[in-house]
């Protein structure tokens, strides 16, 4: 693992898939220009790459799900803490998954249920929200 880097969590299914990429680009001998480019990306996820099952202890981190219920709607909505690139690196995934580095996700990462915290959207809008569950993606 890169020590200049955090660990990237990411499920099984993700990891392979990359895996999978790498060899078929380096099999080919590609190593120039774009696909050069491709195979370090690749080699610094796969190296950054966290697959673990995350302690059922509430903390909300990077491969919990979490619940929260926003201030102005009656629902709560559900979703892995991950990176965006899990929808598509990991086709069983049936949730939503937000970014921790969103402003959602900076603002929730580190809390536990029971907090209430407010985030301001891109477009400048403040959400409040409060955090109802936190489960380790399993």
């Amino acid at each position: 693992m890169s020590t200049s880097s955090p660990p990237l969590w990411m499920t099984g299914a993700a990891l392979s898939k990359l895996r999978a990429e790498l060899a078929d680009l380096t099999a080919g001998g590609g190593t120039a220009g774009g696909t050069g480019a491709r195979i370090a990306e690749l080699r610094e996820l796969i190296d950054r790459a966290e697959v673990v099952v995350k302690p059922d202890d509430g903390l909300v981190e990077p491969g919990m799900i979490i619940t929260v219920r926003y201030e102005d709607d009656a629902e709560a909505s559900s979703f892995l803490l991950g990176d965006r690139e899990l929808q598509r690196l990991d086709p069983s995934l049936d949730l939503d998954v937000y970014s921790p580095d969103s402003p959602l996700g900076l603002t929730i990462n580190g809390h536990y249920p029971g907090d209430t915290v407010s985030y301001t959207t891109p477009t400048g809008v403040i959400v409040k929200l409060t955090i109802t569950a936190a489960v380790p993606f399993a």
